[in-house]
């Protein structure tokens, strides 16, 4: 019940926040992103370049990170996720479960890259991948400087996470 109400909260937020016009007059929109016609996965990532991290529990509404400019990880994959289908392009969400933290990114097949909340300020923000799990989860992982437990790639519909496969590191 508790996560109900803080989603609740979060999105009278962002509605109080974009009513009274408190997004800045730059902010993207889902329909800015929907709509671009040349939108590629780097020109994606990199609009997001200048938001800020903060660590969400669960993925927010599009509306409140794409107004505030903050979230984390999962808020940008799983939008990324979607807004790339839209365009033609075959996105999968991988979960890199490691020591002390969880990672998710968005692997793009077309582009044998993904795309990582972290690298979105970087001069060169899309990582290279062969798109085996076991080796975007390595990458990832070498980022936090840690080793990968396991690593799933899962889908997200309406909030509603569903699992596709798991592996785990090779003894």
């Amino acid at each position: 019940m508790s996560l109900f109400l803080n989603k609740w909260r979060i999105g009278c937020v962002a509605i109080l926040w974009l009513a009274c016009g408190a997004s800045p007059s730059h902010a993207m929109t889902l329909r800015d992103l929907f709509q671009d016609p040349s939108l590629t996965p780097e020109s994606l990532i990199r609009r997001f370049a200048n938001f800020k991290f903060k660590l969400i529990d669960g993925v927010q509404p599009r509306p409140v990170f794409l107004a505030s400019q903050t979230g984390d990880c999962d808020d940008f994959a799983t939008l990324a996720a979607d807004v790339l289908r839209a365009k033609g392009y075959t996105p999968h969400l991988v979960a890199v479960f490691m020591a002390k933290q969880t990672h998710v990114v968005c692997y793009v097949a077309e582009t044998g890259v993904y795309l990582d909340y972290n690298n979105r300020g970087k001069a060169v923000p899309l990582v290279p991948t062969n798109g085996r799990l076991a080796d975007i989860a390595n990458k990832v992982a070498l980022s936090f400087h840690s080793t990968w437990r396991c690593v799933s790639e899962y889908t997200s519909k309406n909030g509603i996470q569903r699992t596709i496969s798991t592996e785990f590191p090779q003894s």
